[in-house]
């Protein structure tokens, strides 16, 4: 057995529901069908937008550490167990979590609709490792500074920790207590609304510089 380096400081984090640790980690026994579902979970946290579904070549045998053929029975083992849901249309066919929203895909996928969402990759969305940004950019992630990011993370909308990060960075701002701020404000007055109001006010005063350059023969 090749042994574990460990857990870093800077690692993100997946959330799991209650009700796995409550009902299912006690009732799924067969390692395989675990995997599956331990799998899913994540990369259905890791993916953006509303169609969150995954095709069965999605779960890499290998990645999983399962036997070639292992993953179709795993597969469908979650299914049984409820904790999937498979849904064809056509040729076509996804796996969606069991849940308000995966339901209401699944059915939506099963009328007919989402085919273009379908034909995307679903390779895990790509985010920001905010721990790791501040500890190279803000300075020591202590216990605090951790749960206030990860606390953060869950607040704000996606990408809006990192930055206000990096724009504490460039304003010489290095602290938590400064990021904090942003994000504030930035729920407060709103960021777009925020960003249009000074764009308007510097169109107007080009406007009115050239007005005065204008008259003044300039």
């Amino acid at each position: 057995m090749k042994k574990f380096k460990g857990f870093t400081d800077s690692e993100t984090f997946t959330p799991l529901p209650d009700s796995f640790f409550n009902h299912l980690l006690n009732e799924i026994t067969e390692a395989d069908e675990l995997k599956v579902t331990l799998y899913a979970l994540w990369r259905f946290e890791h993916m953006d937008g509303p169609f969150r579904a995954l095709c069965e070549t999605d779960f890499d045998a290998k990645d999983l550490g399962l036997a070639a053929g292992e993953v179709a029975a795993a597969l469908e083992k979650a299914v049984q167990r409820g904790c999937l849901i498979r849904s064809q249309h056509e040729a076509d066919r996804f796996y969606f979590l069991n849940s308000g929203r995966g339901r209401a895909a699944a059915e939506a996928f099963a009328q007919g609709n989402w085919r273009a969402s379908a034909q995307t990759g679903s390779a895990p969305m790509e985010r920001p490792n905010v721990f790791k940004l501040y500890e190279e950019n803000i300075g020591p992630l202590t216990p605090l500074i951790a749960d206030a990011l990860k606390d953060a993370e869950e607040t704000y909308p996606p990408g809006w920790t990192a930055d206000a990060i990096e724009l504490a960075v460039k304003n010489n701002k290095r602290s938590w207590k400064y990021c904090e701020a942003i994000l504030k404000r930035w729920k407060e007055e709103g960021r777009a609304e925020k960003q249009n109001r000074r764009d308007n006010q510097a169109s107007h005063q080009r406007d009115v510089e050239g007005k005065i350059k204008k008259f003044v023969g300039e």
